[in-house]
């Protein structure tokens, strides 16, 4: 029974590495592309930035993170759907593919104030 456990540990230590591994590799791919970055935080009950103006066609990748509690980010017209976690970056990667004013918001309830935790992407060609 004792093999059969520190097997198993040994292979979810495995996955994890795994996951650091490829999170690590896919974060320089970005670096390499020359993608722009844009840092975001959240906390009660806010973003920012709150406006973020991107170009049609350009990569970008969003680096949400949280400063209090759980928070999500929300962008309907653009596709763009996340957790947002305290003391972890989520990383979003988008290419706008149109042109327009786009609302984002917070839709993890955070406590009193939710509603009003919103921002607005503006895509320009």
């Amino acid at each position: 029974m004792k093999k059969i456990v520190v097997n198993f540990t040994w292979m979810i230590v495995g996955m994890f590495l795994t996951a650091f591994i490829i999170t690590a590799i896919e974060v320089s791919v970005h670096a390499d592309q020359g993608e722009l970055t844009i840092k975001v935080t959240a906390q009660k009950f806010e973003y920012t930035p709150k406006e973020i103006t991107l170009k049609k066609g350009v990569p970008v990748v969003l680096e949400l993170t949280s400063l209090d509690v759980h928070h999500g980010f929300n962008c309907p017209d653009l596709g763009i759907r996340a957790d947002i976690y305290p003391g972890k970056i989520t990383r979003v990667r988008i290419v706008p593919d149109k042109t327009g004013s786009f609302p984002f918001h917070c839709d993890y309830y955070c406590g009193e104030g939710h509603e009003d935790m919103t921002g607005m992407i503006t895509v320009k060609e």
